[in-house]
């Protein structure tokens, strides 16, 4: 690997799941590299953010189509050891209409939270963020910018380390991959203790681009990675706590 740009980042990265939701709506932080974080019973809710500039019809869509999304999410028990309760986002990419209603609630959430203002581009983590990255930026019509663990892209790449619960770990974007000034929606499935979605923030800055926010399909929120994120517009379908 050529022309890398190197910055050190001692953040976290962890990921971990849970059991049956109930329902309520929010905003959050990064996470679905799944190292295992022990975990009691748990609860799942959807989450819950102001409205800003949905018409009342949208808002019917937007929370028929999260149940939607929800009631298709299937919570295993003890994957991937004793005591975890891990949230399958799988079975949504197995239903036509349950994959169209996730990109409608993102589409209606993104526009909820900052209006008019769409970002220029949308980054993807690696590697579940890569399951409906491309196609969220689609229906945005904007491009799609992976991040990938290091070595997995030819050229020059910029790099990041961070702090994993295990040890250490790299992320990398391509140089050429965000232009200077760019506003970039960085998306994943999950957040629990916020070290790749910071990774992948730092990037973006190193880019001479700027981090408008963040989504992600769930929060473990007793995990708190949001505090990584800083003041940063975070955007979550699903929060959960393990420890209820």
């Amino acid at each position: 690997m050529s022309g890398q740009t190197t910055s050190n980042l001692p953040v976290d990265s962890v990921a971990t799941n849970i059991d049956q939701p109930s329902i309520t709506s929010a905003a959050t932080t990064d996470a679905s590299r799944r190292e295992p974080t022990s975990s009691a019973t748990g609860t799942t809710e959807l989450t819950g953010q102001s409205v800003n500039a949905l018409l009342e019809h949208e808002q019917r869509k937007l929370e028929t189509a999260k149940k939607l999304v929800i009631d298709s999410l299937r919570f295993v028990p003890d994957f991937p050891i004793p005591g975890i309760k891990f949230i399958d986002i799988l079975p949504i990419f197995q239903n036509p209409a349950a994959f169209e209603s996730l990109l409608e609630v993102l589409v209606l959430l993104i526009r909820e939270r900052f209006g008019n203002q769409v970002p220029d581009v949308i980054i993807g983590l690696e590697a579940r963020g890569f399951l409906f990255g491309p196609t969220l930026a689609l229906r945005l019509d904007r491009p799609f910018v992976p991040v990938r663990k290091k070595g997995k892209m030819p050229g020059a790449c910029r790099t990041v380390e961070y702090q994993k619960e295990y040890g250490k770990d790299e992320f990398q974007v391509q140089i050429d991959a965000i232009k200077p000034g760019q506003s970039c929606l960085i998306v994943d499935d999950i957040i629990a203790t916020g070290g790749t979605a910071a990774a992948a923030g730092q990037l973006v800055e190193l880019s001479d681009a700027k981090v408008m926010g963040y989504l992600f399909m769930i929060e473990i929120t007793n995990l708190k990675g949001k505090a990584l994120l800083g003041d940063k517009p975070m955007i979550t379908l699903v929060e959960h706590d393990e420890e209820e």
